[in-house]
């Protein structure tokens, strides 16, 4: 039998109506008092146990008690019984407070909810010692799963506490092939940045890289060349600069660039751009008259705000939440051996100038 006492429900009496507060939670043993049954016989409608032998006019009696009480419950006692939960967790290291990636949060909190889930969330910061508390008591409340998530692309090792989860890697991977995992198309979005300036009519094209080693570097240069070598471009390594990845490294780079013989750059993310667009405007040039830009990020505050607004290359976070919680209940499957890659879609705006039709 259930302990009522352990039962909490929602404020409400027998003798009052639905809404009115009370000072105790509704317990099982009233609902019970209400309908006529024993505790028993209300569990068994609670947990919806059909092979059980009620009387449908008495099931009914039990649901009117439930309604008119306001009872609730006890999403614990019954994590207990089943062994899981109705909750996804979602540990973080930044993801909450960066400009865009908290669209992480949002893509796996939609997909959670359209599947009867909720996420509990915690961010960490990159502190271990929160990340373990917070993953041990995501694990006390018995989860379904963990999305773990960085708010840059990147590999990580996967903490012990989290292994005694089902768990999704989320925008990071690891050396453990074996790990599910999704991150951004970082090459395919290289390829994509790369093809909208050859679409407008360029065929010297530099590209701005980061100096920072990380998987978008060297994805982002990949797609570089792909869509060079794809429209029959020779690769030129002269037109691969190196610059700190944020709007000064942008900026320094546009004397070096200058230097060669160009018509177009594609910058390693919009901030990049954003710097650039400073640089070429000091020295008298028209954007995208004389150098068209791509950059890549599709940062709001700084892609659509600029001077012409900047085409650039996003990234999918939102989508990169929700196909981890769809990784993780077993809805989409990762490749074999490899992380499962989501498309970064072209964002065309006015820094690339249309081709004329002539």
């Amino acid at each position: 039998m259930i302990s009522q006492e352990k039962d909490p429900g929602t404020p409400a009496t027998p003798d009052a109506p639905v809404g009115t507060s009370r000072a105790h939670p509704v317990t099982l043993r009233e609902v019970a008092e209400a309908a006529g049954v024993s505790t028993a016989t209300v569990s068994l409608v609670i947990n919806k146990k059909k092979n059980a032998r009620i009387a449908d006019e008495t099931r009914q009696r039990v649901k009117a008690a439930i309604q008119q009480l306001g009872y609730r419950p006890n999403a614990m006692a019954k994590t207990l019984v089943s062994g899981t939960s109705k909750f996804i967790g979602l540990v973080a290291d930044g993801v909450a407070t960066t400009p865009f990636a908290g669209q992480i949060i949002h893509g796996a909190q939609d997909e959670a909810w359209k599947h009867g889930y909720a996420l509990l969330i915690a961010n960490t910061e990159g502190n271990v010692d929160l990340e373990n508390d917070a993953i041990n008591m995501m694990l006390e409340y018995k989860v379904r799963g963990i999305l773990y998530s960085t708010w840059f692309h990147r590999t990580t090792d996967i903490p012990e506490t989290l292994r005694e989860a089902d768990f999704v890697l989320v925008n990071c991977f690891s050396p453990e092939t074996s790990a599910r995992a999704v991150v951004p198309n970082e090459a395919q979005g290289g390829q994509s940045a790369t093809d909208v300036l050859i679409r407008g009519g360029h065929r010297r094209i530099a590209f701005i890289n980061a100096t920072t080693p990380a998987p978008a570097r060297d994805g982002r240069l990949e797609g570089y060349k792909s869509a060079l070598e794809a429209a029959g471009i020779a690769f030129d390594p002269d037109l691969v600069l190196e610059a700190f990845p944020d709007q000064e490294g942008g900026y320094g780079a546009t004397k070096e660039l200058l230097k060669h013989d160009i018509t177009a750059v594609y910058c390693y993310n919009d901030r990049m751009a954003m710097g650039l667009y400073d640089g070429l405007r000091e020295n008298g040039l028209s954007i995208p008259d004389d150098i068209a830009v791509v950059g890549f990020d599709n940062q709001e505050v700084i892609a659509a705000h600029v001077r012409p607004p900047l085409s650039t290359v996003s990234l999918p976070h939102y989508e990169l939440g929700a196909a981890g919680v769809r990784l993780l209940l077993g809805l989409d499957q990762a490749p074999a051996d490899s992380a499962l890659q989501i498309e970064c879609p072209a964002v065309e705006r006015a820094s690339v100038a249309v081709p004329s039709k002539a």
